[in-house]
């Protein structure tokens, strides 16, 4: 299909989805887009087995849409550059403890557990998947996703501290997950018998430490060259081609492209452009990046929707979904409870918060997108299609019950 069409196609297809939330079904932005699109996706599914001419274009975008590709080489370093843009960096640094803490501790904890949690309940069910590869499921979902997780807390009750904490996490793990999908990959590639964890650490320091030295660099190189004229197009066409140098240097390098991108957007981001004359360049280039991360947050929710065009054996993967769902939400709990109970002084996170911690930790496309890059094999299957399960749980369900867990909460730390 012609690129110009899939992508006519995809965003008609987005602003349709959107109005019709808008308009009529009113949920959550997110969470309504997601479940419109796989209610259409189910629909068109059962359409093109009656007539498949009806239902020719949605399967063609569904088919033609490299989803993976589009999201980690394209979209990812655009949607995390524009979410940490707009965060508030002081706040950011007041709950840097707990964020740094969740965001490495909590997700390579969270990794091991689900894997090995997720390889007893293979076993138990005769379900054939080694554990390196349960291992490997539990890095690419382990990571909360800034996207689903920004869109989701913008519409919640959540207390201030909690919501930058979630924030915070859900900026800074997808690249550390990333970094621990990446090795672990290596690792099932070269074979156990050669695995060199020296190798690998350094792999992981050079993808976390270089992807946040590339990214504070452009970011410094980028803001010098905004402060230096007044022209607005130029100062937004010197930030878009920030966004593109990270992402094309980053992968030339092999750095973690999520953290090149954050530590960019943190940094220029939280930095005026000039003095009072160039104040409005800074409040425009803010609502810019605000406007492209609401936009490219439709765009891949619908494309998250869709997906279930492209996974119609996902039918024969219920048992598998249903077992990563039930044992995604322990995972985490464990793995927030453990950095809480040991570090409880210096992370200043009660508690009574870990529940809510836990459910706010929403999965997404990008999850997903990890999934799609898997190499072929007998497991692909079991990886994806559990990803799949637990991205579209977590974001309408966790999403739709979130302030309700709030409330709960709230409600049992004022009757103690």
């Amino acid at each position: 299909m012609d690129l110009f069409l899939i992508i006519a196609l995809l965003v008609v297809t987005s602003a349709t989805y959107s109005y019709i939330n808008a308009r009529f079904i009113k949920l959550p932005g997110t969470i309504g887009i997601v479940t419109i699109a796989i209610l259409v996706s189910v629909a068109t599914i059962t359409i093109d087995k009656l007539d498949p001419d009806i239902a020719h274009y949605l399967t063609i975008l569904a088919k033609n849409i490299d989803f993976s590709g589009t999201v980690l080489d394209i979209m990812l370093g655009f949607l995390l550059f524009a979410g940490s843009f707009n965060s508030d960096s002081k706040r950011l640094r007041k709950e840097l403890r707990p964020v740094f803490a969740l965001s490495t501790i909590s997700v390579i904890l969270s990794a091991v557990i689900f894997g090995a949690l997720f390889f007893g309940a293979a076993m138990l069910f005769h379900i054939k998947i080694p554990f390196i590869y349960c291992l490997l499921f539990g890095a690419l979902i382990s990571p909360t996703d800034p996207v689903a997780v920004g869109a989701i807390i913008k519409s919640s009750s959540l207390p201030q501290n909690l919501a930058t904490i979630i924030s915070g996490e859900s900026l800074f793990n997808d690249g550390v997950g990333l970094v621990l999908f990446i090795s672990i990959l290596e690792v099932i590639k070269s074979g156990v018998d050669h695995f060199v964890f020296a190798q690998t650490a350094l792999l992981f320091v050079r993808e976390v430490f270089g992807g946040l030295t590339l990214g504070l660099v452009l970011g410094f190189i980028a803001f010098r060259l905004m402060k230096s004229v007044t022209d607005f197009q130029t100062i937004v066409l010197i930030s878009i081609s920030l966004v593109m140098t990270i992402s094309v240097v980053a992968a030339y390098l092999h750095l973690s492209i999520p953290l090149a991108a954050v530590s960019a957007g943190l940094f220029t981001g939280n930095r005026t452009i000039n003095a009072d004359e160039k104040m409005h360049s800074q409040e425009a280039l803010e609502r810019f990046w605000r406007l492209i991360d609401e936009m490219l947050n439709t765009i891949l929710f619908v494309m998250i929707g869709l997906q279930m065009v492209n996974l119609p054996y996902i039918t024969n993967y219920w048992l598998t979904g249903g077992i990563a769902i039930l044992l995604i939400l322990p995972a985490r709990w464990v793995s927030i409870f453990v950095p809480v109970t040991f570090l409880h002084r210096t992370l200043h996170v009660n508690f009574s918060n870990i529940n809510i911690l836990t459910w706010a930790g929403v999965r997404g496309g990008i999850s997903i997108a990890l999934a799609l890059s898997l190499p072929f094999s007998p497991y692909r299957h079991i990886i994806l299609c559990g990803s799949y399960f637990i991205v579209i749980f977590s974001i309408i369900i966790q999403g739709l019950t979130l302030n309700s867990l709030i409330r709960r909460s709230s409600k049992a730390v004022v009757t103690k």
